[in-house]
């Protein structure tokens, strides 16, 4: 499945949950905190923009905000929320679509960089973000750090999340380095919905030499958007990539 099969009218319409699992408070709070931060007087541009999670919070906070986005649902459903002239978009795939104008801030949140199936895609995605940079200008990366240490000898899925109501699970293909993550929605009645998504899983030293060879040095590295230590038993990371500035 492509990603522009994948983002679908359905899964745009239930894919914004107020108040609870990413759209939570606690979650969306610290990203928008440190996004602002960091964007500071300038404009920043989300790849992947979808129904403006991020995108419309951040422009409430002043920053002018410009998406690009795959989906044309995901922005019907934005466009429920901001309009055009608040939250421009630009169709096209994040790795090669050009938005107008210059950014101090350019970011790619809740691991919407895995979503590109090649390496050469998140190469190109990377270039992308220093094309649409001015000199200094940083390119944020959300990403989750690849659980093969839970895979024991023989086994393809692990189960990262079981609550009441939904169970997530991995599966691996380690060759190519792709996963699919499986998201089962149980109701009151005991029926299931299924979401599946494709992504090609990247470890955190190839997401470093991606960044070099568009020309950016990272700046900072932390487990989670408050600034928490990144270690060895961190399960995301939030990086943080900068082009040098003008001399």
């Amino acid at each position: 499945m492509q990603p522009e099969q994948m983002w679908d009218a359905e899964t745009a319409r239930n894919y914004d949950t107020p108040g609870t699992g990413m759209f939570a408070p606690e979650v969306l709070e610290p990203t928008v905190d440190r996004l602002a931060r960091l964007a500071g007087r300038g404009a920043a541009l989300e790849f992947a923009v979808g129904t403006g999670r991020v995108a419309v919070p951040l422009a409430e906070r002043g920053v002018p905000v410009t998406g690009i986005e795959l989906s044309p649902p995901m922005v019907e459903q934005l466009r429920t929320k901001a309009d055009e002239a608040t939250i421009p978009v630009v169709m096209g795939d994040m790795a090669t679509a050009l938005a107008p104008g210059e950014y101090s801030l350019v970011y790619l949140v809740y691991n919407t960089i895995s979503n590109l199936l090649t390496q050469a895609e998140q190469v190109d995605c990377f270039r992308n973000a220093a094309r649409h940079l001015t000199p200094g200008g940083r390119f944020v990366v959300e990403l989750w750090v690849p659980e093969l240490r839970t895979l024991p000898p023989g086994r393809t899925a692990t189960v990262w999340q079981n609550e009441p109501g939904y169970i997530g699970l991995d599966t691996y293909d380690v060759l190519r380095q792709h996963v699919v993550s499986h998201h089962f929605h149980f109701d009151d009645t005991g029926q299931a919905r299924l979401f599946r998504s494709p992504h090609r899983y990247i470890w955190p030293a190839e997401l470093d030499l991606m960044a070099r060879l568009a020309g950016f040095e990272r700046e900072s590295r932390h487990a989670d958007w408050t600034g928490a230590p990144f270690t060895a038993e961190s399960r995301s990371h939030v990086s943080v990539y900068r082009l040098p500035p003008a001399r």
